[in-house]
């Protein structure tokens, strides 16, 4: 192709409208970040620090537009930070292998310990016993409908606590469908329950380090200045959770009510067509391992060994023995540990290329509380998680809540990474919600009114409950 205007145009008119959108998102972003970081006024801030600043701008800008996926940007950080920052003559490095700095996070514990909760859930799922541990559940719930509606939302939380949020949203999709096929389509209640099961496995999310990528990204941003424990954070996170589950569980009930409604359990519990169980020996195996290693998550100070470490008890048990086999390995959803890494390689520019310092320098923190600040982050990461993945929005805001909150960091981080998960006002917002949408049954409208109530609650709830207990 001619390197011209009109060859250029050319191609570009070969493209379809879509793709046109995403050229203007890239070239937008582009322009914001080249603009914002090239003004004038920026005393003190060196050039490293400007094109960190330039970096972080133009991954902003592409995840709040998704003009190419999450991961992606991710990538694009890393290479940047690479090529700009880190390799031999460029504006940061002063050793050859200063580069390393900006990859190193892919090897970061916080990594591994998300590894291993992603193998954790792979073999329960291939194993079928999360759905043997749900249909147990609902099966004592017989056919009362605010049990039945009490039961689905706590094993969906509880799944959620340590598998990804969309399999346990997949899964519990598949238990509950044959049980609001059987009511009348006019059977409110019916909504209760697909709205209980996407709300229910996004707040129970917040419970531990590794229910969701935001709570990963935080504790990994932290780990050499603040190290959180797995323990730690489930005193952190499960409280507010709990609290917000009771609260959505009591509003479906009031907003959807049953009356006199029964429910047919029965095509719930009992086995897909065409599915082959599980040899009993794999569910054993998964069964024992599971409980092992939730075990030792849980009493991390009893006997010392850390949570990253504790994660290779299922990734060498499942895969020695067979449970998973390489094309299990390849199904895990690397773009989100991907995703992770970028949002950490981020945070280590912003710091070793003096960003952080030059940002505490121009906002007046001295003259705001923390508590104000915690607020502030966590209002404006739930807001944005609702337009865009609550993970990128973590990875936008925290290494900037990092730099900012010197010296009182877990305060300030840990409710944005709560209240990312509390962001849940469009069908959009999380995979869990469209999962829930996609049913047919579900109107934008009924997510916006739960979504509200969560949304506002979760930010308050968890921006005082951490100023109460990292006080």
């Amino acid at each position: 192709m001619r390197d011209t205007r009109k060859s250029a145009q050319k191609y570009l008119g070969k493209l379809d409208p879509h793709s046109k959108g995403i050229v203007r998102k890239i070239i937008g972003s582009l322009l914001f970040a080249s603009v914002a970081a090239a003004l004038p006024e920026y005393a003190g801030l060196s050039e490293a620090g400007r094109w960190c600043l330039f970096i972080l701008l133009l991954a902003g800008g592409l995840w709040v537009t998704e003009a190419i996926p999450a991961f992606a940007v991710s990538l694009l950080v890393i290479g940047l930070e690479i090529m700009v920052l880190g390799r031999p003559g460029g504006v940061l490095a002063e050793t050859k292998s200063d580069w390393t700095m900006f990859v190193e996070p892919w090897s970061s514990p916080v990594i591994w310990l998300f590894f291993g909760g992603f193998v954790l859930a792979s073999a329960a799922a291939k194993s079928g016993l999360d759905r043997q541990v749900c249909a147990m559940v609902i099966r004592r719930c017989q056919s009362k409908p605010s049990l039945v509606l009490l039961g689905v939302m706590g094993v969906t939380f509880v799944f959620s606590m340590f598998v990804s949020n969309t399999a346990t949203t997949a899964m519990m999709m598949a238990v509950v469908t044959p049980v609001i096929i059987a009511l009348p389509k006019d059977q409110k209640f019916a909504r209760a329950l697909l709205l209980g099961v996407p709300v229910a496995a996004n707040l129970g999310g917040m419970g531990t380090v590794i229910g969701s990528p935001p709570n990963a990204i935080a504790v990994g941003i932290l780990q050499d200045k603040d190290p959180v424990s797995f323990l730690q954070w489930m005193a952190i996170g499960l409280p507010p959770a709990l609290v917000l589950a009771g609260v959505g569980f009591v509003y479906l009930l009031v907003r959807y009510p049953a009356g006199n409604t029964k429910l047919d359990l029965s095509s719930a519990l009992s086995p897909s067509i065409g599915e082959e169980p599980a040899p009993r020996w794999q569910q054993t195996v998964v069964f024992v391992v599971f409980m092992v290693t939730v075990g030792l998550w849980m009493s991390g100070p009893l006997h010392g060994v850390p949570t990253p470490v504790v994660s290779f008890v299922p990734i060498t048990a499942f895969t020695v023995t067979g449970v998973l086999g390489a094309f299990d390995m390849r199904k895990l959803p690397w773009d989100v540990l991907l995703l992770m890494t970028g949002g950490l390689s981020l945070g280590v520019g912003v710091s070793e290329t003096g960003l952080a310092d030059w940002l505490l320098q121009q906002l007046p923190v001295d003259a705001v509380s923390p508590f104000v600040l915690a607020g502030a982050f966590a209002f404006g990461c739930m807001a944005l998680s609702n337009f865009m993945s609550n993970t990128a929005a973590t990875n936008i805001i925290v290494p900037v809540a990092a730099a900012i909150g010197t010296g009182f960091d877990l305060k300030i981080i840990a409710p944005i990474a709560l209240a990312a998960s509390t962001a849940m006002c469009l069908p959009v917002s999380t995979p869990p919600n469209a999962i829930a949408y996609s049913s047919g049954r579900l109107e934008a409208k009924d997510f916006v009114a739960v979504g509200i109530i969560m949304g506002i609650l979760g930010a308050a709830l968890a921006t005082g409950w951490c100023a109460l207990v990292l006080d």
